[in-house]
């Protein structure tokens, strides 16, 4: 990979459903957010590519035969081989090895010590510059259940080099983890502690009205498990499974003040 590229290792860049059929689920996301998916040429089949605001934000692939419908959330790194092996060190199990994608980037599979499924990249071109408002639409938050907090945090701050700050997850009063790097926070990781939750990553869109597009999506077939809820200091949240069993959520965040 090119040394003069701009990396924000630790930053989730990429966000890809995986789909036992991408056409409803392209159809379903279309409505729901807006977005509109485009077919690309990638190896042997297309690639469906989710354009939002003018640029691209994600991901529709179709999943190997038995594998649930989910989101898979990719995070950059300097150097995924070396990534990789440090996560495998560090109790990770793989499911993809580092593999180079045509020219876009090259990239792998984990299962993080407490089950939660991810993957590293490295882009051939730069990151994303961090910004302090995205377009309704965009992928803005990332947000790890699991039953093992303590452990998951271990995990990504010795593999990732991620510090992290707390704070009182709404509701529930545990504390809820913001992993950041580079000042920035990438992700939290919340207790998921009710029998036959999984353990998965699940991304958070941008929205301007949470409750309006709470009950669009309960019209296009999906189940809202956490209605729009205010979160002091952070915004209106909400989660739901989409009509293919995948979790995704929702965030009207508050305005930036200063």
């Amino acid at each position: 990979m090119a040394s003069n590229l701009s990396r924000l290792p630790g930053k989730f860049v990429w966000f890809e459903h995986v789909s036992n059929d991408v056409a409803k689920a392209r159809a379903f996301y279309e409505q729901l957010f807006g977005w509109h998916v485009e077919a690309m040429p990638m190896g042997d089949q297309p690639y469906h590519m989710i354009h939002n605001a003018g640029g691209g934000i994600g991901g529709l692939r179709t999943a190997e035969a038995g594998m649930p419908n989910h989101w898979m959330s990719y995070m950059s790194v300097e150097r995924v081989d070396d990534s990789h092996a440090k996560a495998l060190a560090n109790g990770a199990r793989e499911t993809l090895p580092p593999t180079d994608f045509a020219d876009v980037g090259r990239g792998s599979g984990l299962i993080d010590p407490t089950g939660a499924s991810f993957c590293l990249w490295t882009s051939t071109r730069s990151d994303e510059p961090d910004v302090d408002t995205l377009p309704a639409g965009n992928f803005v938050w990332n947000e790890l259940w699991t039953p093992d907090t303590k452990k998951a945090l271990a995990f990504y701050e010795k593999t990732f080099g991620y510090t992290h700050s707390s704070m009182t997850s709404p509701g529930t009063g545990e504390p809820y983890l913001v992993l950041e790097s580079q000042g920035k926070g990438r992700g939290g990781i919340f207790h998921a502690g009710e029998p036959g939750m999984p353990t998965l990553w699940v991304p958070y869109v941008n929205v301007d009205d949470c409750e309006a597009t709470t009950r669009r999506a309960e019209k296009l077939g999906a189940k809202v498990f956490m209605p729009a809820t205010p979160v002091p200091e952070v915004g209106t949240i909400a989660a739901m499974t989409d009509p293919f069993g995948t979790a995704i959520a929702l965030i009207k965040p508050l305005p930036r003040q200063g």
